[in-house]
């Protein structure tokens, strides 16, 4: 079981309304802060670095604050590179993995000194043309049959990212004929897994390659990158991974292989992002019109375009209606927006307390892939972006659109 708590009162909330309207997605500074020490601290027995990924919340502020933390990042494009710059993070600190990647990415990649992820064999001579080959590189291994995935990313064999496992062997050969000195592996197969084995199991998959690529073509690897995918409760019947045990039990399988092979040591990455900030932000709004046809429905501020997991995926996102933490939740609703599309639901037939026009929705787990996958679909603009610092005083880290932003890349003027 999971609490689901908010961590500001009604009294609090009302008066950073009264500053910036709702809606607005708000994060959790002191949590966030704690979250990533745990987990830093469960792999503290390894040579253990994590890359945040900055799709999930790629604000600066965040990054900065993780960076502060001792985390890298986790990069897919040319905006993200930008952003880790801008946050003070360069060199091997920003772990590029991207996929049909233009050439000026890489290009950047390579300036800031980016350890650069390969997807595909086919990237090597592509790399090499538009910037040569760095002397670290590393390739994303796509293990097919081997494994099964999970629900959210599926079969790997189905999966557009990475090379095979006779391509990595292929491909570490032709990069170090090319000058490569040092490289890495990495590969991504769950997605928001609360499953502590299948990460495991990532895990002892990846040592393993490590030990067949040295004995095979005597190719050392310098880190293995576990990536992401560790999960977050957002139902308050699920429990969140035990990280402490997670990191034992990874150690297990590094020293049942990475050890006993003579490969130690060995650094370790992850690249995790909804698990370490996802818990911690949340998106208010306001209940702005209350309908009841045929269902009893709550119409907020907010819609999903600055929340749209419930919508395409049917994902559960935990609602507390401020005021009303202990009222029982006598009344069904579905809660939803204004966009002209009627999957539009932030939650449908949720038992709630009664909630009044006025009333204050806050909806919980809304820290990664929540303001990222935000849209201007239907003219609807972007929220702003607060952060509840430590000391409990709210700093805006994002403006909330304007009219005038929606509008700033048409021309009027040749109507």
């Amino acid at each position: 079981m999971t609490e689901k708590k908010v961590p500001f009162t009604l009294e609090q909330i009302k008066e950073i309304i009264k500053k910036y309207p709702t809606p607005f997605h708000i994060y959790d500074e002191k949590a966030i802060r704690r979250n990533v020490r745990n987990f830093l601290k469960a792999f503290g027995w390894a040579r253990f670095k994590e890359y945040f990924a900055v799709k999930a919340t790629p604000n600066p502020h965040i990054l900065k604050i993780l960076k502060e933390e001792g985390c890298g990042t986790d990069c897919s494009s040319l905006p993200e590179l930008i952003l880790s710059e801008k946050a003070g993070i360069t060199g091997e600190n920003i772990m590029f993995s991207s996929n049909e990647t233009p050439a000026k990415e890489y290009i950047k990649a390579k300036e800031l000194g980016a350890i650069i992820n390969l997807d595909d064999i086919s990237h090597i001579p592509f790399l090499e043309k538009h910037c040569g080959i760095p002397e670290l590189i590393s390739f994303r291994y796509n293990p097919g049959p081997l494994r099964k995935g999970n629900p959210i990313i599926g079969d790997p064999v189905e999966s557009k990212y990475g090379y095979t496992r006779p391509q990595i062997f292929e491909g570490f050969k032709l990069v170090r004929d090319k000058g490569a000195k040092r490289f890495g592996i990495h590969s991504f197969v769950i997605s928001n897994e609360l499953n502590r084995a299948s990460y495991v199991e990532t895990a002892r998959m990846l040592f393993q390659l490590a030990v067949d690529l040295k004995k095979e073509i005597d190719i050392r690897l310098e880190f293995i990158n576990l990536s992401g995918g560790i999960g977050i409760p957002y139902h308050p019947d699920q429990t969140a991974v035990d990280l402490f045990v997670l990191g034992e039990e990874v150690k297990q399988e590094y020293e049942k292989l990475i050890v006993a092979n003579d490969l130690h040591p060995l650094k370790i990455f992850s690249e995790c992002g909804r698990m370490i900030t996802g818990p911690y932000g949340y998106l208010v709004a306001t209940a702005l019109h209350k309908k009841d046809i045929y269902k009893q429905y709550i119409g907020l501020d907010a819609n999903m375009a600055h929340l749209m997991r419930p919508a395409i995926y049917g994902a559960y996102h935990h609602i507390t209606v401020m005021g009303r933490e202990n009222a029982p939740h006598d009344h069904v609703y579905d809660v939803v927006g204004s966009l002209c599309e009627n999957n539009d639901k932030f939650a449908i037939d949720r038992k709630l307390p009664a909630i009044a026009v006025g009333d204050i929705l806050v909806i919980h787990d809304a820290g990664a892939h929540g303001f990222a996958m935000g849209f201007n679909y239907n003219g609807k603009l972007r929220s702003a972006e607060l952060l509840l610092k430590e000391d409990g005083s709210v700093e805006l880290i994002r403006r909330a659109e304007t009219i005038e932003d929606y509008f700033a890349t048409l021309d009027f003027s040749k109507l």
